[in-house]
């Protein structure tokens, strides 16, 4: 019997080809399942890039229910090269006439020239006391909250050395090295501004005496290039004081950064911030025309074109489309005078987007309380109170939470996907074994055929033999 080797070989059929066909016929359900999960995949991307975009939205949304948005104020001064302000959250609207007498200084003193900074002083020690100087009647008062710095120097150390030493410290006091024609002096200088930051400086030993620093000692041998001092100012009449340049809530929420003496009054004005709440208004409108354009593109059918958007007839996507129109362009109750968006100057576009008037909006923000009320405005007991901005920024917690409506839905396209999936394993599993049975069926052909075959041939060669031998 003939052996086989390959398929068809004893058939003579184009074996391979006929498998090939036949397994074509078989992958079409395959074919058409990954057709189908590619248009699933397509729309649970889109559903990502809705709930994006919602959040977005539902985030502009939720600014526009603060107070701190509503509260927001802007503070200017008429001359910021003496007086510049700046606002926080809680300053109030008003006008004040800042003066300033005096600007808080820094204690400095320098000590008497050395050849370099690379000069020896000398083995000895330094105590610097952090306090002020009683001018009434000179003597000098330490500050029991700060500790005193102490420094070792040894007999090596140099006039570097000692600065080094002195910063390495970390107290109330730094210590630099200026060189001028006649030499390198020590200096040191309060880190803080005020009074109660002067120091003192007292010493041991014949090297570090060089340094000793007390105002009542007309013989120490560093001298005051700079005096410690407060701050003088008034405002609107009212004598301030502080140790600092800068006036931290002396007006509420307001800081006031005094820059030099005046010889005027310098008008500072505190005022509603129209532009920071017109800002959030446009993120608002921004972050609306985002998703609604976003929502458009999905679910549209272009008649030019013959196409459908992926979410084209959708119905979580077109309810939400539908929700989002019908509360952007209802009437509320929470306030009388802005009873629609569009009386504050947000208008509904024939394409589904919002335009701001900013005509309207600017005469809306005339009277902010009611502004406030109608986008921000929280009644507990009515939902249907509350506030424009309250009420998106509930559909949007609402659609995006766990159990909201895009999460079941993309829940639920992630359930058909992987039941695709496994539909297509199942139709692979079953071709294979398909493709198994074809092959060996025609296997089994193939050893019949040559069985047959080698038969023929035998008796063709008899018959041919016979034939020569009676003829």
């Amino acid at each position: 019997m003939a052996s086989v080797t390959s398929a068809g070989i004893g058939s003579g059929l184009d074996v391979e080809s006929i498998i090939t066909k036949l397994m074509a016929v078989e992958k079409l359900p395959v074919t058409q399942l990954q057709t189908e999960a590619t248009k699933v995949q397509t729309k649970i991307s889109a559903y990502g890039s809705i709930q994006s975009s919602v959040s977005s939205f539902r985030d502009a949304a939720l600014a526009l229910t603060r107070s701190g948005t509503w509260g927001a104020t802007a503070a200017t001064s008429a001359d910021t090269s003496a007086v510049t302000v700046s606002g926080g959250s809680n300053a109030s609207a008003g006008n004040y006439a800042v003066s300033v007498q005096k600007l808080a200084a820094a204690q400095s003193v320098a000590s008497t020239s050395f050849a370099s900074s690379s000069a020896v002083v000398g083995e000895g020690s330094l105590t610097i006391d952090t306090g002020s100087w009683d001018i009434g009647e000179p003597g000098f008062k330490a500050r029991a909250t700060i500790s005193a710095m102490n420094i070792a120097i040894s007999s090596t150390d140099t006039l570097a050395d000692v600065r080094d030493k002195i910063n390495a410290a970390g107290g109330s006091v730094a210590a630099s090295i200026v060189t001028d024609s006649s030499g390198a002096r020590l200096v040191l200088s309060s880190k803080a501004t005020g009074v109660d930051n002067g120091f003192r400086v007292t010493a041991s030993g014949a090297g570090p005496s060089a340094f000793t620093y007390d105002t009542t000692d007309e013989t120490a041998p560093m001298k005051r290039t700079q005096t410690a001092a407060d701050a003088e100012a008034t405002i609107n009449g009212l004598k301030i004081t502080s140790a600092s340049n800068t006036l931290n809530d002396v007006v509420q929420g307001l800081t006031m950064n005094l820059q030099k003496v005046t010889t005027a009054d310098v008008q500072v004005s505190v005022a509603q911030d129209n532009a920071s709440i017109k800002s959030a208004i446009t993120n608002f409108t921004a972050a609306y025309n985002g998703l609604a354009s976003l929502l458009k593109t999905q679910t549209k059918y272009d008649d030019a074109t013959k196409t459908a958007g992926t979410l084209q007839g959708d119905s979580t996507a077109v309810s939400l489309q539908r929700q989002l129109r019908t509360m952007l362009t209802g009437t509320g109750t929470a306030s009388s005078a802005f009873p629609t968006l569009s009386s504050i100057g947000l208008e509904m576009q024939t394409d589904g987007t919002l335009k701001v008037s900013d005509t309207k909006l600017t005469s809306a923000l005339g009277n902010l309380t009611e502004m406030k009320k109608a986008f921000a405005n929280s009644d507990t007991v009515d939902s249907s109170k509350d506030g424009f901005a309250q009420k998106l920024r509930a559909l949007g917690d609402q659609v995006l939470g766990t159990n909201g409506s895009l999460a079941a839905r993309t829940t639920g396209l992630n359930s058909t996907l992987k039941d695709n999936q496994e539909r297509q394993d199942d139709i692979t599993d079953r071709m294979t074994a398909t493709e198994k049975r074809l092959r060996a069926q025609y296997t089994a052909l193939d050893t019949k055929m040559a069985g047959l075959n080698t038969l023929s041939t035998y008796i063709s060669q008899q018959i041919a033999n016979w034939n020569k031998s009676t003829g």
